[in-house]
């Protein structure tokens, strides 16, 4: 681990495997940390937070991003590398992800020092009066395994732009990409302590949301672990910062340019073998384009190339361990009981070379219904389900009826109903004629049960400070001690 700028083993001396999910070996070995590496960590940013990190001047604050961004553009695949053998997202994808990090440290190393406060005209004539924004303090970051330095990057960028130190528990699967990143932000000259990272599982992440020395937590992952870290940091009254799970509809109308919205439905929920929050894991079509728009979906599914993911050829790599391929086959034979039928897909891939791997074959269900619990409940698999509607009033219904909130589609040539329809949804990121597609300077977030709070933009900075108000006398008169002034 890295604590305080050096490395640390677990004090118990307890490790974690990494496994390649291509190969279904360990490739890698990582502390497996506990409450005493939690501690030393926690009170390393502390310590941090009072040094030469929390004197630094807003503009060095964003030339060391700026240094790490340089940083990260020259490790790019190596870093890429190191993900795909953890989480086995195709190399094409990684490469995508990675090369685009250095773009966020940037973005927020030039916000640095454009943090900036008001003043104020009060009705009490003889005090100046303004506001100053300060980091909140000590960050804790609880990361997923499907972007570890993507989703790393969402957090730490603004969190050190705006003069923050931070604790980053990555996934216990995917652990070997944030350490190396931790070294590379030590050379690129952050002070020892304002970046630390440990590796565990649940154990350490717990201890971590429930410390009271961390200011603020953030995490990725399911709404039940953001249910329990909130109801960790709220014993310490520290804020959160929760990005949930999805559900996400793709509504395809029957005016839609629909070789676009076909390739929009293979993006949404195929990309990244679906293991994505934003999946469009519901795709709603309308009742007159519904038999072609699945038959061109299972088309498009059957020519999916998978394999190696480390091969640039690969369009679907392996699901990133063999707990999640379980759980996925296991909401495909649920759907089959409850009556919805396989279009195509459906189980482990027959080839010999992917035997080895954790595959799941990308996967169309039709006769899906809204309650079933392949419609309701995020998968976090390459299983597309098919719903149909027959009008707009319907698909928006439909759309809603979901506890998630996060992301949705919308297909249509109609510019009048997608802007009406847009207006409608209740969803964080609402794309119209394409599917997923994000920037860093563009708030992201959810709504409903996927989550609290906005990463990337301004409004992303805003998460990890705090406004304090200061009044000034000017008269130098006293004042009746008994009446609010």
């Amino acid at each position: 681990m890295v604590i305080g700028g050096e490395h640390w083993d677990a004090a118990d001396g307890r490790t974690l495997e990494s496994i390649d999910p291509f190969t279904a070996r360990s490739w890698a070995t990582v502390p497996r940390a506990g409450a005493k590496d939690v501690e030393l960590a926690v009170d390393a940013a502390r310590s941090a937070l009072g040094g030469e990190w929390g004197t630094m001047s807003a503009t060095a604050r964003g030339e060391a991003l700026h240094r790490l961004a340089d940083l990260i553009a020259e490790h790019a695949e190596e870093l890429a590398v190191m993900e795909t053998r953890d989480n086995g997202k195709v190399i094409r994808e990684t490469r995508g992800q990675v090369a685009g990090l250095p773009s966020i440290y940037r973005f927020f190393a030039g916000a640095a020092d454009k943090i900036e406060g008001s003043t104020f005209s009060p009705p009490q004539t003889n005090f100046l009066t303004y506001s100053q924004k300060r980091p909140i303090g000590v960050v804790a970051a609880i990361l997923p395994w499907n972007s570890p330095l993507y989703l790393l990057a969402n957090k730490l960028a603004p969190a050190l732009a705006a003069g923050c130190t931070f604790v980053a528990k990555p996934s216990e699967y995917t652990s070997v990409s944030t350490l190396r990143f931790a070294e590379l932000a030590l050379e690129a000259g952050l002070p020892p302590g304002v970046l630390n990272v440990v590796t565990g599982d649940g154990e350490a992440g717990a201890a971590l949301a429930e410390h009271p020395g961390v200011d603020k937590v953030t995490f990725t992952g399911s709404t039940a672990t953001g249910q329990k870290i909130m109801k960790a940091a709220a014993e310490n009254i520290a804020p959160v910062t929760l990005e949930l799970g999805g559900k996400s509809p793709n509504i395809v109308f029957d005016d839609a340019d629909l070789g676009a919205a076909v390739n929009g439905i293979v993006a949404g929920i195929f990309a990244a073998t679906g293991q994505t929050c934003i999946a469009g894991s519901r795709v709603l079509v309308h009742e007159d384009v519904a038999d072609r728009v699945i038959a061109e979906v299972s088309q498009r599914a059957s020519a999916i190339r998978m394999g190696d993911p480390l091969d640039m050829e690969t369009e679907m790599g392996p699901i990133a361990f063999d707990q999640q391929l379980q759980k996925v086959a296991s909401y495909v034979d649920g759907a089959v009981r409850d009556g919805a039928a396989v279009a195509y897909g459906g189980g482990r891939p027959a080839a010999d070379e992917l035997a080895t791997g954790y595959f799941h074959e990308p996967t169309v269900l039709t006769g899906v219904h809204n309650q079933m619990a392949v419609a309701r409940e995020e998968i976090f698999g390459p299983v597309a389900s098919f719903i149909t509607f027959g009008s707009e009033d319907e698909a928006v219904q439909l759309a809603n009826d979901t506890p998630f909130g996060l992301a949705a589609g919308i297909w249509s040539t109609n510019i009048q109903r997608a802007h009406r329809v847009a207006g409608q949804l209740s969803a964080g990121t609402i794309w119209v004629n394409a599917y997923r597609t994000l920037a860093y300077n563009v708030p992201y977030g959810g709504m409903k049960q996927s989550g609290i709070g906005r990463e990337y933009g301004l409004e992303g900075l805003e998460e990890y400070l705090e406004t304090a108000s200061i009044w000034v006398e000017l008269s130098g008169q006293t004042r009746d001690p008994f009446q609010l002034g």
